[in-house]
């Protein structure tokens, strides 16, 4: 069985009033991360991630900020495709590490819904998929609130479809 390994990493501004949403979960806070679609840090990782693992572009490559379409976009969708191009060059997840870096709001409890969010489109036991999250102690412009990043590592395994 081959195995590939794919990371991402994702950075964005927050923005009054502009909502807040991680994993496909909408967080209130009155702050969120200000982007061409939802902003959604943790996907836009796991996007580039999973693209990365099979040498397949990033998401700029595939949902460019230039196209008025993915203004607003759900980033469930980017994921969805990028997830439909691993199993296209069959292969499936093995398991997923991802962080999100934010001060504030404390987020721990939406994170079992995160992971189930993924564990759907994945097609993966939510076992094998870990969201974290931590702060930066106050440093930096994560620390100040001005911004949101999330990193991802993903493995994924080629299948034989006998």
């Amino acid at each position: 069985m081959n195995y590939r390994i794919g990371q991402g990493s994702d950075t964005h501004q927050l923005e009054v009033g502009t909502p807040l949403i991680l994993g496909g979960v909408s967080i209130p806070f009155f702050k969120g991360s200000k982007g061409h679609s939802d902003g959604d840090v943790l996907l836009h990782a796991l996007v580039d991630a999973l693209l990365g693992a099979l040498g397949l572009g990033d998401i700029g490559v595939h949902f460019p900020s230039t196209e008025k379409k993915w203004k607003d976009a759900d980033s469930l969708v980017f994921l969805e495709h990028a997830y439909s191009l691993i199993k296209e060059n069959g292969y499936r997840v093995q398991n997923v590490d991802s962080t999100i870096l934010l001060q504030e709001p404390h987020i721990s409890k939406y994170i079992p819904e995160m992971k189930n969010n993924l564990s759907k489109v994945l097609e993966t036991d939510v076992s094998c998929i870990s969201v974290k999250a931590t702060t930066t102690d106050y440093l930096g412009f994560i620390g100040n609130g001005s911004g949101i990043s999330a990193t991802a590592i993903i493995m994924v395994r080629e299948v034989d479809e006998c």
